[in-house]
């Protein structure tokens, strides 16, 4: 009896101290436990080099930051699927957006939901507004900089190589893409850099095609029927809102066999790269925008708000302005100097 008692006791006292000896879940330590934080970018055109860039660095740097998930979301230049994205990805309960709209007018639509779910957004490259004022934070091109050095650097090439002759088989032609504001910045801004240069060029042999949707079938279509309307024209100087429209301008001139004697340049500098590369291209010049510093400043300044309540572009905030804007400056590439400025981004 007294050794049945000895082994209860032994039983006990160990099923106790092992009971004691369990870790006991500390509140403070599940507190602790690192937040899941899910971004989405909503592209309006992902199948665009650079904005396949801008993205890939906006993914790999957020990654690093400590984000969770990178939704990388394709809009295809079709507004209303875009808007489809945001509501799908607002439902998904996602930490904070980054998108590009393929058309303004859905600003304050996109910025009310997010609003209403309590989700940060960053307009980036054609920024959220209404009436003209910006309703968000955004990452910016300086884009009547960026056009105002494109249609300088066009004027100043035509004056040094004596391009312009007989005025009456010359025209100026910048193919606009008018539905996006920031891209009519990049046209008036041209159309002031040319003129500053070449002030005395007629005001009647200069023209804006619109080419809508800004891709390269578009601005082929549009340098290809504006050519057509001017068969006196052997001679064309060109100013575009990007590289593809740009591309697709080369390629019209190229068709009707005035590329010899036209002198086209671009906006991005990922695009015309390609052109460089040949021995022969009417394509003179491209301003240069690094996806590179793009996508990885809009990553930081996401993280930096969501993991330490820092105001997205706050520092950037002028007098009268509701929301900060990180403005991004451009670089005239050409083929003599293109592979220097650009690097890695050349190949």
């Amino acid at each position: 009896m007294k050794k049945l008692f000895l082994i209860l006791l032994m039983l006990v006292t160990v099923g106790t101290f092992g009971y004691a000896a369990r870790p006991k879940e500390d509140p403070a330590q599940k507190a602790a436990a690192p937040k899941k934080i899910v971004l989405a970018y909503v592209c309006k055109i992902l199948d665009n080099p650079w904005f396949q860039a801008t993205t890939a660095a906006f993914q790999k740097k957020a990654l690093e930051l400590g984000a969770s998930e990178v939704l990388l979301i394709d809009s295809k230049m079709d507004p209303e699927l875009s808007m489809s994205q945001v509501e799908t990805v607002i439902a998904q309960k996602i930490d904070g957006l980054v998108i590009n709209l393929p058309d303004q007018k859905l600003s304050r639509a996109v910025v009310d939901k997010c609003k209403a779910a309590n989700i940060p957004v960053i307009g980036t490259d054609d920024p959220l507004i209404e009436n003209g004022k910006r309703i968000a934070p955004s990452f910016e091109l300086n884009s009547y900089d960026a056009g105002y050095v494109m249609g300088e650097f066009l004027g100043n090439y035509v004056k040094k190589n004596k391009l312009v002759g007989n005025i009456n088989v010359t025209m100026y032609v910048n193919l606009a893409a008018l539905q996006i504001s920031s891209f009519v910045e990049r046209t008036n801004g041209a159309n002031a850099g040319w003129l500053k240069m070449v002030p005395v060029y007629p005001k009647d042999r200069m023209i804006t095609a619109d080419t809508d949707t800004a891709d390269p079938e578009a601005g082929y279509q549009s340098m290809a029927a504006t050519i057509v309307a001017h068969p006196e024209v052997k001679t064309w100087f060109v100013t575009t809102v990007n590289d593809e429209v740009a591309t697709g301008a080369v390629r019209a001139l190229e068709q009707a066999r005035l590329d010899k004697t036209s002198y086209v340049v671009g906006l991005g500098g990922y695009l015309a790269k390609n052109e460089f590369k040949k021995d022969v291209t009417c394509l003179v010049a491209s301003s240069y925008i690094s996806p590179q510093i793009d996508g990885e400043t809009n990553a930081q300044a996401m993280m930096d708000f969501i993991l330490h309540g820092k105001e997205i572009y706050g520092q950037y905030k002028k007098a009268g302005m509701d929301y900060g804007v990180f403005f991004l400056p451009s670089i005239v590439v050409t083929k003599e100097n293109y592979r220097q400025v650009m690097g890695k981004d050349a190949d």
